[in-house]
């Protein structure tokens, strides 16, 4: 590259930089605006004595003023957006701290959203991941949140003391069920394990959307070996905000144990041969189109922080669907933990009746 060149594209860069800046802190300060004509039409909307009608009016009036001096984007519908915006976020600090770091656009869909949790988990993954609209949208169809919710849970189902605070952190990244509808995979069909292997490669970026932010792909097909043996893990990640290795297996059958026996010895061996010494412990994530919680909950995943199985869903579910499904497995989680906290009720409960019988009675 020559001299010239270099210094062609150097002002390019610093040009480009600038623009995004300034597009950044327009962004910022029409957000802020927008609030503040919601702030102010909802103080003179309670003037009114009619509210609603007098409410109706006003906004129609303001319109045609607003579109007459500064032309589109002040239309009626918009007018109520701004008016919701101040009503969803009346503490102006938020709408300063964090819905400035989003543009309008966002804005417009996560204040939508009906719960207050849901809402602040948008926001704040919104501007942290740089989602554009169209993966915020999605994000909010497939309850993202509602997933990892669901999952949290789960991770502290039979967790003791000393590992909650890792299994709540796990719990932050591990989503079920996985939503895979860009696969464009066949709803009924069976298929194989390599034709959906092959699919997440081909879809991969959409792919390391759906599972979260810190995942960077780093193998299909790994290969670790044994003084007598091979084997070949499915699909490898690097979490580089846990700071581990993620191993995928995927199954496109009902969950067995013995693929968690196998997935079990995975982690095991990956932590052995390939796990570096700044590394976290591995975590292994069998995705399964079906499980047997019966299953799972007799088997070595409910002991540990590292393995989880997770259901994937062919197609993007109806929001009923999708609330039934993630209400499904709380309620399952539920059951598992209840059942548990018995278990170690009733043994509480013998070991204080071995030491009444041991201990010695005291004579007159």
């Amino acid at each position: 590259m020559s001299d010239l060149t270099t210094f062609h594209t150097d002002i390019k860069s610093i040009l480009e930089q600038a623009r995004s800046k300034a597009r950044s802190a327009v962004n910022s300060e029409m957000v802020e605006a927008y609030w503040l004509i919601g702030k102010r039409i909802v103080q003179e909307e309670q003037q009114g004595a009619a509210r609603a009608v007098y409410g109706q009016r006003l906004l129609e009036n303001l319109s045609k003023e607003l579109s007459s001096s500064f032309g589109k984007g002040f239309s009626y519908a918009n007018l109520r957006n701004f008016r919701q915006f101040y009503l969803t976020y009346p503490d102006q600090a938020i709408c300063y701290t964090v819905c400035s770091k989003l543009s309008w656009s966002h804005n417009r869909l996560i204040m939508r959203v009906e719960d207050a949790q849901a809402r602040a988990y948008y926001l704040a993954e919104g501007a942290a991941q740089q989602w554009s609209v169209r993966q915020l949208e999605r994000n909010i169809q497939t309850h993202s949140f509602q997933r990892l919710l669901s999952s949290r849970d789960q991770s502290h189902a039979g967790v003791e003391e000393g590992g909650a605070a890792i299994a709540n952190t796990l719990g932050d990244f591990i989503k079920d069920p996985y939503v895979l509808e860009f696969l464009q995979l066949p709803q009924a069909a069976q298929i194989k394990e390599s034709q959906l292997e092959q699919a997440i490669i081909d879809e991969l970026q959409k792919f390391l959307l759906e599972l979260g932010k810190g995942f960077s792909f780093v193998a299909r097909q790994m290969r670790i070996s044994t003084e007598t043996s091979h084997f070949f893990l499915d699909l490898v990640f690097y979490n580089y905000l846990l700071k581990c290795f993620v191993i995928i297996d995927l199954k496109t059958g009902k969950l067995s144990h013995q693929d968690i026996g196998q997935m079990d010895m995975y982690v095991r061996m990956f932590d052995d041969l390939k796990r570096g010494e700044d590394d976290n412990p591995t975590i292994g994530i069998i995705l399964c189109d079906s499980k047997d919680e019966t299953v799972v909950k007799y088997s070595v995943i409910k002991e540990s922080q590292q393995l989880f199985a997770s259901k994937y869903q062919r197609i993007l579910p109806t929001e009923e669907e999708l609330i039934a499904e993630i209400e499904r497995e709380k309620r399952l989680i539920g059951e598992s933990v209840d059942v548990s906290n018995r278990e170690n009720s009733h043994a509480d409960a013998d070991s204080v009746a071995v030491v009444h019988e041991a201990s010695p009675v005291q004579g007159d």
